[in-house]
């Protein structure tokens, strides 16, 4: 396919529908060439942006930039963009190649090239064998494929998408992520994708753009999102199962700690209201270790972190893993335990390593983040 250049640039974006705000005067950079995710639930201002992006629906201010070029009054058919949506609607009595080829034919493209274009694209999508089949004779997963093939074939900078995952089954949304990360690699287009499903959008995007209520709460990486969430919101809603959170304030009259004479405070920031510790950093002692009693943690020292008594609600055994869902005096939790035989006692004694703790101010934004983890290995008790 041919050459794209095609960052895409949103200066102060905002869109009102009556009263209420979609798009709340957001300003991002989506770089050329990247699979960007929006990402957020129901009625965060997502697909308005989308939208926008598109042509579809018309700013109330701000500026969109599409590889340079301000394209706020330029129709969608000239922005150098194709969209793939949640509903396929592919045309029933056409061939796959007859929906592939269709907007091709309304632009007046020669018979050869349309039936060159249309092979190559099917090649991509893995097609070829199924050009001459109808939609009914298609699985689910196949006619999103046609889909995105008809998006392939307009040659666009960029491919707008809108949850094109969320009709199919567990699986084949699987397999078809697979699909979407080797297309996109294969294409070098900027790909800009809306979905609500944290998990794909960790597994998808090299740049993530968190929203919540017509805002961006955080842009950054899969990782920098995870291991360095700008505030609660983020740090909970991404992440499965996601971190658990509880009041400084809590921990510290539990432990009985004062701000100045034990070994703990010095881990924690002056302004820590908040505190937040991912499933998968609590450490899950059994029963011989869980006497509130206790003093000693094999293998790791109490002046690293604090531990605490809890009892086993309910128990998912995933085969890698298990999630706990507990009962603390912190309140309830999760933690996650990868490749060990599941606790069997209810009574259980978790430890939280200060390390593993992330540190959130008044207002709910992240003042420290926790050290990330650096192996599983390290955690063997």
């Amino acid at each position: 396919m041919g050459e794209h250049m095609a960052e895409i640039r949103i200066e102060h974006l905002k869109k009102c529908f009556g009263q209420e705000c979609a798009v709340k005067d957001i300003s991002l950079i989506v770089p050329d060439a990247s699979f960007t995710i929006f990402l957020g639930p129901s009625g965060c201002g997502k697909t308005t942006t989308l939208r926008m992006i598109a042509g579809l629906e018309s700013p109330d201010q701000g500026d969109i930039y599409i590889g340079g070029r301000r394209v706020n009054d330029t129709p969608p058919g000239k922005r150098g963009v194709a969209m793939v949506f949640q509903n396929y609607a592919l045309y029933p009595m056409m061939t796959v190649q007859g929906n592939i080829e269709f907007g091709l034919k309304n632009r007046g493209v020669p018979k050869a090239e349309r039936k060159k274009r249309v092979e190559e694209v099917a090649r991509i999508v893995d097609l070829s064998a199924h050009l001459h089949k109808k939609p009914h004779a298609l699985s689910g997963g196949q006619r999103q494929r046609v889909a995105l093939a008809r998006a392939i074939v307009k040659n666009p900078d960029v491919f707008l998408m809108d949850e094109p995952l969320s009709n199919l089954d567990a699986k084949l949304r699987m397999h078809m992520r697979a699909e979407l990360i080797r297309i996109h690699q294969q294409l070098s287009a900027t790909f800009v994708y809306v979905t609500h499903d944290q998990s794909e959008a960790m597994a998808m995007g090299d740049q993530i753009i968190v929203m919540k209520s017509g805002t961006i709460q955080q842009s950054g990486t899969p990782w920098e999102i995870y291991h360095k969430p700008a505030n609660v919101y983020v740090a909970t809603f991404i992440g499965t199962p996601p971190m658990n959170i509880f009041q400084r304030e809590t921990l510290q009259s539990l432990l009985n700690l004062n701000y100045h004479h034990n070994h703990g405070s010095r881990h924690l920031h002056p302004e820590a209201h908040w505190l937040g510790i991912r499933p998968e950093r609590i450490i899950l002692l059994p029963k011989e270790h869980a006497s509130q009693e206790s003093t000693t943690v094999p293998s790791v020292a109490l002046s690293t972190g604090v531990q605490i008594p809890g009892r086993v609600l309910t128990r998912e055994m995933l085969g890698a893993e298990t999630i706990y869902h507990l009962d603390t005096q912190l309140g309830l939790m999760q933690a996650k335990v990868y490749l060990a035989p599941p606790l069997e006692d209810d009574r259980i004694s978790l430890f939280l390593p200060f390390e593993a703790l992330h540190q959130f101010d008044h207002e709910e934004r992240l003042l420290i983040a926790a050290t990330p983890h650096q192996t599983r290995e390290s955690i063997a008790l």
